[in-house]
């Protein structure tokens, strides 16, 4: 356990801390449990180490582990979990949970019999806690971590610092969000860079490389991170990936499930539960019409992207514009509101809200018979009738 520990402390010492991901303080880091889900790249691991430095613990009371480390191939997580606690271990932050053999089951036991250590674990966006043999969702806070928003962006490259704003004061008619943001801020000088290279954090570290390295991650997830869920057949590996290719080149669109089980090589019978499995692991988002229950698979409506930056990695040539504006929608408000497919425009978000969103000069016809009505226009910084497109990245 000792190497456990003097990696967890090197890692602690060198993490940087002054920016954090807007979960961080979200998250009530009180709980006995707590869990956060996500996709590849979007910082779970720096969050953890984060809070770890500032709880400003010994090695011995605090401590993060890996169960993708190779100690843990020949070692147990309780048994080493107990060793820590009897050391005076009060704060164990675990990391990739889901490379754990029946993991729920070791964490369950863990809150079962040491009542005084605090755990905190990452895992995978797959990770469904309701299907996991043991039965952790009543004892657990579980957070869902998205990429950069547009703020977080603008934020992390050093550019500005605002804070959040809700939904319903982008909504509100007296537009005081409009007073937050300084005369010299250009919103639109930085946006598209952002749905090209700004979605996923570690794009400050190598820009030049981020689409290769974007379709590397791509690839980790669906040949390595989906085999753990159930009813996948890793085998089927080559399929998902021909299938998101298909979804790259036509979202969004409305499904033929018929030509795309033709494109992607997939029986027809499988491609919904495909679609679902890819939306599980936050590489497409799938929009349902309003009032449709989703407790079985249906076929969805519209099928996007999970975030811009992946239509550009997909892309052999430059992205549609219309569908970076629909995905850049869907990805930002979707984190914090339900988003449905509605009768007119093209969202309905909290089944109250109705959206439609184009360029500048995109007018209102379409919906001007419906209540709670709103047109949301690219190419505008400050649009006195419509909303701008990229306000809607400052709801998280």
């Amino acid at each position: 356990m000792e190497q456990l520990l003097e990696k967890s402390a090197a890692l602690v010492q060198r993490i940087r801390s002054e920016k954090k991901r807007y979960l961080y303080n979200e998250i009530n880091w009180n709980n006995k449990l707590i869990g956060i889900k996500g996709a590849r790249g979007t910082g779970k691991t720096t969050l953890l180490l984060q809070k770890l430095k500032e709880l400003k613990l010994l090695p011995t009371q605090g401590t993060y582990w890996s169960l993708d480390d190779f100690y843990f191939t020949t070692h147990s997580l309780v048994e080493t979990a107990e060793a820590f606690f009897k050391k005076g271990g009060q704060y164990l932050f675990l990391d990739e949970v889901h490379k754990y053999e029946n993991w729920s089951i070791h964490i369950k036991n863990l809150y079962d019999f040491y009542p005084d250590l605090k755990i905190v674990f990452t895992g995978s966006s797959i990770i469904d806690i309701s299907r996991e043999e043991g039965d952790l969702s009543r004892r657990m806070l579980m957070y869902t971590l998205s990429g950069l928003s547009y703020r977080e962006y603008l934020a992390f490259n050093n550019l500005y610092n605002f804070e959040p704003i809700a939904l319903e004061d982008i909504l509100s008619k007296d537009r005081k969000w409009a007073e937050m943001f300084p005369a010299e801020f250009k919103p639109l000088v930085y946006f598209e860079d952002y749905l090209q290279y700004g979605y996923y954090p570690f794009s400050m570290e190598d820009k030049q490389g981020y689409a290769t390295r974007l379709q590397q991650l791509v690839r980790l997830i669906v040949e390595y991170d989906m085999a753990e869920l159930k009813g996948f057949d890793v085998r089927n590996a080559k399929k998902m990936l021909q299938l998101l290719n298909v979804v790259a080149a036509n979202v969004p669109f409305q499904p033929n499930i018929t030509n795309i089980a033709k494109k992607s090589d997939i029986h027809r019978n499988s491609v919904v539960g495909y679609l679902h499995f890819l939306e599980q692991a936050q590489l497409i988002k799938l929009l349902y019409a309003s009032g449709i229950s989703l407790a079985t698979l249906q076929k969805p409506e519209k099928v996007y992207l999970d975030n811009p930056n992946l239509a550009y990695a997909f892309s052999t040539s430059s992205p549609n514009v219309g569908n970076l504006r629909e995905t850049y929608f869907i990805s930002q408000v979707s984190v914090r509101h339900k988003i449905a497919y509605p009768k007119l425009g093209d969202f309905l978000v909290d089944n109250t809200f109705t959206f439609e969103v184009g360029g500048k000069d995109k007018t209102s016809k379409q919906i001007d018979s419906v209540e709670n009505g709103f047109v949301v226009a690219d190419d505008v910084e400050f649009p006195i009738t419509k909303l701008p497109l990229w306000l809607f990245g400052f709801l998280y």
